[in-house]
């Protein structure tokens, strides 16, 4: 009888251990997968943003230089 009441008095954790259960334990770094993957891609194409071609600059060019050359 003091066996039945001591399994009584022990709290059971075994469901809250992140490794004692496979299915909170898959769940969570299938949730962490997903927010990394997210993260990269938000993070890349931030930096694909910033990094953008801004357009054709305007480069003076000496006359001397051309296909015909001008010279003076």
């Amino acid at each position: 009888m003091e066996d039945n009441i001591l399994a009584h008095d022990i709290p059971d954790s075994s469901k809250k251990d992140f490794a004692w259960s496979w299915v909170t334990s898959s769940r969570f770094l299938f949730y962490m997968q997903v927010v990394s993957i997210v993260a990269f891609l938000i993070g890349g194409s931030w930096g694909l943003y910033q990094h953008r071609y801004k357009g054709k600059p305007k480069v003076v060019v000496p006359e001397n230089t051309l296909y015909t050359p001008k010279y003076k």
